[in-house]
Parts: structure tokens; sequence; C-alpha cells
């Protein structure tokens, strides 16, 4: 019907082109079969429907005499339409603010298990809930603020730095964080800080807090400086941990000052938290204390890197290759703002490679990544890589298709006037919830104390913010309820289910004491290496007589047997309660 035409018929050796479509019926073609001729659309809708849209009330398609059109209920109708486009620029968004009073927030995450709660991460050591309704709940989902060191200057990036959860953290309430700390648990080597990367697992009893009775320590990196540290977390569809690295500013003199150091930084490392290792610590090599691991060590996926500000992984596609579509903003050097894009792809060395996309220089300031959009409120944003900068310029990257190169454009925010709110301070990260929308953590000021945290979602405002295709139920968190996190008591539950024991434990559950040294004439290990003696028996395998006998010595009558036996019963039971 569109290429029906007389004059075609004619001209056969023609290039067909679109007759002129009726204004309202040009923009509802546009959103409808955008996804099917990409060609056709590489323009904006008000761009596209100025040039195939006829204004002068002429014929045009589906032609004059037509009734109202029958029209999705999910699109604005005409009226509106018009009155937004209008108010709006043509390629402008809203930033909507949905919650404020945050100190120093870093990062928006969401769990995966249906609840559509934000996790909000504050640079101080805290984790916030924000339900699905946008109430902040009182009490913190995660405290570790005695554990944390942050910094209070400009340019300080210590802190709380990532929160990651388990892809089956719906199961196995496993969630992993890294933060800066200070610990003394290192004498060896210079260094200012400790790089920490934690496992944690919900409460059994309170699906929105965290059990801090049980972390795990998967890595440790010693840091000499204060800028470039990293240290985002991020699964990918491979369910195997990213951990996201800076360069520290180490310089070579450091490198040789510091030994093993300069394997991890700048590095991307890769670590399956699903593997079923409940053996001995990874051993580190005495000339290198700045690594730790409690398992084998991890892989390093890729290297190169600088001062990576976030990094986003596409959950539904891979690239050409059929590996993970990795997106990483960068800097180009130790001391340089110039900012660059990369795709990280395993074995790359980014010191050499070239960048997937240059930056150059962003007014003085550093590049902040975002994420690969794959909401369904906008339409026109769909498959875009959203970033910015700390100056509070926003920018996206396009690809028309899959083979093509990547295209940046400038993403417009509207005024206050024509969206309700406009966003103001400087820009400290990106997030994104289960339902794919993006986003953006502003401050106002640059010091953790004084910090002014708002949080704004990113709409597209010619469409309605809760579209009917896009609404999804709400599930109420569910309590764990597996039988490892009810059971494990001196140990810890892998990913997987399985309860690893403590040193000095064993059992399928970590419940039977474990001694080196055997207990002797009756005792019972109830503790790691301790023994409980009968009655005349002490020392650490019970080996010792208190009456000056031996352990092996015989008792005088049958009635001394049954009185030692009942009162060793009866201390056994009394240790049990």
């Amino acid at each position: 019907m569109l290429f029906h035409s007389p004059k075609l018929e004619k001209a056969l050796h023609r290039e067909q082109d679109l007759p002129r479509l009726c204004h309202d019926y040009c923009q509802e073609f546009y959103y409808t079969c955008r996804g099917h001729v990409p060609e056709l659309f590489q323009a904006d809708v008000d761009e596209f429907c100025q040039y195939y849209g006829r204004m002068d009330g002429g014929l045009c398609f589906p032609d004059f005499h037509r009734k109202q059109l029958r029209r999705d209920s999910n699109y604005l109708l005409d009226e509106k339409t018009e009155a937004i486009n209008r108010k709006h620029k043509h390629n402008c968004y809203c930033a909507q603010e949905i919650h404020s009073g945050l100190q120093q927030p870093v990062g928006v995450v969401h769990c995966g298990d249906g609840s559509q709660r934000l996790f909000i991460l504050e640079r101080e050591g805290f984790v916030w809930i924000l339900t699905h309704d946008m109430e902040l709940l009182k009490e913190p989902f995660l405290d570790i603020h005695k554990l944390v060191q942050s910094g209070l200057k400009g340019g300080d990036e210590r802190g709380l730095l990532s929160l990651a959860f388990h892809p089956n953290y719906k199961k196995n309430g496993k969630l992993y964080v890294s933060y800066t700390t200070n610990q003394e648990r290192w004498t060896i080597g210079p260094h200012d800080h400790i790089l920490r990367v934690v496992e944690y697992t919900v409460s059994r009893k309170n699906p929105n807090q965290v059990d801090t009775r049980t972390p795990r320590v998967l890595m440790e990196v010693a840091e000499l400086h204060r800028k470039h540290l990293g240290g985002q977390l991020l699964f990918g569809p491979d369910g195997l941990l990213h951990i996201f690295l800076g360069d520290g500013m180490i310089t070579l003199d450091n490198m040789e000052e510091m030994d093993g150091l300069s394997d991890f930084t700048g590095s991307v490392l890769r670590v399956d938290v699903d593997t079923e290792c409940c053996s001995t610590p990874y051993s580190i090599p005495r000339n290198n204390p700045y690594f730790n691991s409690t398992n084998q060590p991890p892989e390093i996926f890729a290297h190169g890197l600088h001062d990576p500000g976030r990094c986003a992984v596409d959950k539904l596609r891979m690239d050409t290759n059929g590996s993970l579509l990795i997106l990483c903003t960068d800097t180009v050097g130790k001391n340089t703002t110039t900012g660059r894009i990369l795709q990280v792809i395993k074995g790359k060395d980014y010191e050499n490679e070239p960048s997937m996309f240059d930056l150059g220089s962003s007014g003085g300031t550093t590049p902040v990544g975002g994420f690969i959009y794959r909401g369904c409120q906008s339409r026109r944003l769909y498959g875009s890589y959203v970033f910015g900068d700390k100056n509070g310029n926003f920018r996206i990257l396009q690809r028309p298709l899959e083979d093509r190169l990547w295209q940046e454009k400038p993403l417009c925010l509207g005024t206050s006037s024509s969206c309700g709110s406009s966003l103001v301070g400087h820009i400290l990260g990106f997030g994104e919830d289960e339902l794919g929308e993006v986003y953006i953590l502003v401050s106002s000021k640059s010091t953790a104390k004084q910090s002014h945290g708002k949080i704004y979602k990113l709409v597209d405002p010619k469409r309605p913010q809760v579209p009917k295709e896009c609404r999804r139920p709400v599930e109420d968190p569910e309590m764990l309820s597996t039988a490892c996190s009810r059971e494990c008591k001196n140990g810890h539950c892998t990913p997987t289910g399985k309860c690893c024991c403590n040193a000095g434990w064993e059992g399928p559950f970590c419940l039977r004491a474990k001694c080196e040294l055997a207990c002797r004439n009756g005792g019972v290990c109830v503790e790691p290496n301790k023994c409980l003696c009968k009655e005349g028996f002490s020392g650490n395998q019970c080996s010792k007589g208190e009456r000056g006998t031996k352990g092996d010595g015989e008792k005088d009558s049958i009635l001394e047997h049954i009185i030692d036996m009942t009162t060793y019963l009866l201390d056994l039971t009394s240790y049990i309660v």
C-alpha cells in the first residue's frame, strides 16, 4: 500500500521512496516500524516527520477520509504528543528526582529477585534500600562503616566502592562488596590502604538486612595512592564475577619496590565464585605480600586500564565474536583526564590496543561510565550506551547495526520548566533498576561529610512514565530458606549450597569439632583441639590423671566408675546446653 502509485508503475527503475504521511500517523509509523526498517530512521521522530510528513493538509497516507486511527493505549494521544513536542526539544530527556538527602552516593543496583528494590551505596560504608514505591527503609541493608576507610578531600576515591549481587541471589542470598580499609593486617611492604573484596550472605531472619557475621574475604590488594582505584564488581551473563582495578597511579619505581603489585593493577580479574572450594587458602609467595585470595588466584581477563570510571555489560547481547559485550570509560594515561571508551575483550592489553571510541578532553574532568539501556520506557534510547562526565555533560553511543561502528551523540536534558525538575550538581555515577531503567547519582558538594546527594531517573517525556507493556508484578522479598543457610554453623555456604567448614570443624554442616590429637580416656572433642575430659583426667588429650595415677590405671570399684561416668555426662550436658 505504501509504495503503490501509478507514477512508480511507469518508472520501474526509480528508487522507491515513502509517500507523504499524515502528521499524526507519521509518528505512529515511526515508533512502530523503526526496528524493522532502520535505514529510514537515522533521525529522531520530529526530523523524520518533518521530511516525510505532510503539514499542508494535502493528500497523505493512509488517506484524508480515514476515520480516527485505532491507537495503542500505551502511546500518547495526538494532541498530547503535539503539545509535548512544542514543550520539549526534539532530542531531550528528563531527569526525574526520586530521592534526596543522601551522603555521597556512589552506586545504585538491584538484586534481581523480583522485588524491584533499589540498593543505594554511600561511600562512607552504608547500603540503603529504596522500595519499589520509593520509600527509603530506616535501617541500612549493610553497615560496614567501621571497616571502611573513606576519603574527605576531592579526588580521594577511598570508601565503599561497589556492590554486586550473585545471579542466583534469590536462592543463595550471596552478595559481594569492595571497599578500602586500613586495618593493620599487613606489616610488610609500603602501602596506604588495602582494597578488599568480600562475600556476605543476607540474613535468614530479615531479607532487608545482611548478616554481617558471614564475611568471606575473596581478595585483598595493597595500594599506594588514593586515585585511580577502580574496584567495581560486575557479574556477566556467564555467571563469573569481574573485578575492575585501576592503575593506582603506580610508577615504574613503585613497581620495582612493590614486586608483584604490578601484576594486578590496571587489570580486569575474573573469579568463579561458585567453585566448590573448601580447601586451604591460596598460598601467597613471600616476596609478594600484596595479594591475598581465599581460593585459587583469579584469572587476569584483560589489563592496561588506567582509571576505569564504571563498566557495563550488555546482558542481552554478545559481540560479533560471541564474547561478552563489556564497555568501560577510562582515561588514556595516569596524569590526564582525556577519556576513552573501551570494549573489554579477554586477553587484550589496553596499554597498546586502540580505543573503541576516543572522547578527547572533557573540560578537565574524567568520564563517568554508565549503562547500556535495556529498559522499556524509552524506545529511542534502547540499546544505547549512556555515560557522562563529572561536570554534568551526558552523551550516548549508538550502533545502528551489529556490524557498524558506534556513533556518539549528546544527550540533552530538559530544563525544570519543561520537565518539572532539573539536574544540578557533580555526577557521581549511574545506576540501573530491575526493569533496565537508568538512574543518575548527583552530589552538590565534593566532600563526603557535607554532600547532599540526589538520585534522578532518566525518562523519555514523549512516553508515559510507566507504559502498559513495561509493567511487571512486584514480588515480596523472600526469606532465605536453604538447608545450608539454616544448619551451617561453623563455616560458610558456597553459592551452590555447600557448607565449607572453618578450620577445626568437620561434618556435613560443620557441627563436629576436630582435634588433631585424639582425646584419650573417654574425653570428647568439643572445640577445635580442645577435649572435655572425664573427672580425674586433664591435659590436652585427657592423658594426665589428677590423682597422680596414669590415665590407664584401674578404678577401685564399679561404683566409682558409675559416679565418674555420671559426673562426666552431667558436665558434657551442661557444656552443650
